[in-house]
């Protein structure tokens, strides 16, 4: 029983040894152009969807109207349409160079998510995904309108699709 007690804990350290090294002797592919490591994917969305289910709120904080749809489209356009993009326009540079590649929110949409989930995202960011959070830097009621104009983005009234669709001057 020794032995295999031993045998056990040696083997532990070996391998926290062996993934120590692995990190420390830059073998870990951290260039956005690299491939993901083995599970890295997997492991980061377990522990994304695991911990906004826990704390997301259930229930917009503001109502869904025209006024906080088009007070959330301006707020896109100001900060996230650089990296998510707007609809009929070209995936900008930037967005193309980051990793994980950044969805583009008007061609895949997160209106099957519920708004909490996006208000949660906002607010809080996405770590070692270039997605920051906004939480110190936009108002609360910021965040609502953005989150609920992104979950009602198939459904915007006709201005505020227009608000969305003029170009962006950073490409």
């Amino acid at each position: 029983m020794k032995g295999f007690l031993f045998g056990l804990i040696f083997g532990l350290v070996v391998v926290a040894v062996g993934l120590f090294a692995y990190f420390a002797i830059g073998a870990a592919p951290v260039a956005t152009s690299a491939a993901p490591m083995p599970f890295e994917q997997m492991l980061a969305k377990l522990a994304l969807h695991a911990r906004i289910g826990r704390e997301m709120p259930k229930n917009p904080a503001i109502a869904s109207s025209e006024s906080n749809y088009a007070a959330g489209a301006q707020i896109y356009r100001a900060n996230c349409a650089v990296c998510h993009g707007l609809p009929g326009q070209p995936e900008t540079n930037i967005s193309k160079g980051m990793f994980p590649h950044v969805p583009q929110l008007f061609k895949h949409g997160v209106t099957d998510d519920p708004v909490g989930e996006t208000y949660w995202k906002v607010g809080n960011g996405i770590r070692l995904t270039g997605m920051p959070g906004f939480k110190n830097t936009l108002s609360d009621t910021e965040l609502w309108q953005v989150s609920l104009m992104l979950a009602d983005a198939d459904r915007l009234p006709q201005a505020v699709k227009d608000g969305l669709a003029a170009k962006l001057s950073i490409q």
